[in-house]
């Protein structure tokens, strides 16, 4: 991974801190324990992955960096909401998420249920009070796509799947649909939704970068599963080893350890293909995708 890379890096997860710190309701307006809770669950952690994700798709459509902030800042409002639900003992029963108690742990459950609603909410706010887009059908389209990846096709149905699969064979099919809803979904929406804000694409450009989100969106997953068994809470800022004692299937479980490495490899072979046509503006999201599969949590 290049020090440029690096600098960057930390350049975006410093600007969305902030963006994000900004967006979320203060403490002190009410009701303050949930917009307390809203705040403890999205700021002071994370990769930021998904954030750079949309700053690089904007890169290669020549995006305004202000359009990016908020498209940025929508995604990571969902991706929260996402683990606060997860981590809820309705779900996966967890109770350290990003090297801190789980947002139910720390507050309560009642309260860790609204403030992942007021942050989906919130995500949709933002899509709607800014203008990301000279042209609104353009803006329209990124709605759907977010709306797409939340939902029932998405990340919501992807969790779904995920729950009523827990000690069942799954096959590779059947787990890479799962984890495309789950995990890809908000991934590839990532990269669509920083590539609309600028200029249009030619429909095959398009789907070559569609292309690449697929698969680092099912990379992250499958490194995910890797990490799982080879990582250790103090490294991952979360339990380790969770997925295998739930008797979760997944890739690593199906694949065997290094199957999995092997897979994420063609996954990372493939991301760099899609990216073939397109000139040093694809760049981030070339090393976004080196940084995906070689990460260590």
């Amino acid at each position: 991974m290049t020090a440029d890379f690096q600098v960057w890096s930390r350049e975006v997860a410093t600007r969305m801190e902030a963006a994000l710190a900004e967006i979320l309701p203060p403490k002190a307006i009410a009701p303050s324990r949930l917009h307390d809770a809203m705040r403890y669950s999205v700021l002071d952690g994370g990769k930021r992955v998904r954030p750079m994700l949309v700053f690089g798709g904007g890169l290669v459509t020549d995006a305004d960096p202000e359009r990016l902030k908020v498209a940025a800042a929508a995604v990571e409002l969902i991706h929260a909401y996402s683990l606060v639900h997860d981590d809820m003992p309705c779900m996966d029963d967890d109770v350290l998420r990003r090297g801190k108690p789980t947002t139910h742990v720390e507050f309560d459950e009642a309260t860790a249920l609204l403030a992942g609603d007021a942050l989906q909410s919130l995500a949709f706010q933002l899509l709607g009070d800014y203008r990301l887009s000279d042209d609104p059908a353009t803006q329209l389209r990124m709605v759907q796509i977010f709306a797409v990846a939340c939902g029932s096709r998405g990340m919501a149905g992807g969790q779904a799947i995920d729950l009523d699969s827990v000690a069942k064979a799954l096959t590779l099919p059947e787990l890479e649909y799962m984890h495309i809803l789950k995990t890809g979904a908000l991934i590839r929406a990532s990269v669509l939704l920083g590539a609309h804000c600028g200029v249009a694409l030619s429909a095959a450009d398009a789907e070559h970068l569609d292309r690449y989100a697929k698969c680092v969106g099912l990379a992250f997953q499958v490194v995910d599963d890797v990490l799982d068994e080879e990582g250790d809470a103090s490294t991952l800022g979360k339990t380790a080893g969770k997925d295998r004692e739930a008797n979760k299937p997944t890739y690593t479980s199906l694949m065997g350890l290094a199957g999995a490495k092997k897979f994420a490899a063609e996954l990372l072979a493939d991301a760099h293909a899609a990216l073939a046509g397109f000139d040093a503006r694809a760049d981030r999201l070339r090393q976004l995708a080196d940084f995906i599969v070689h990460r260590d949590r």
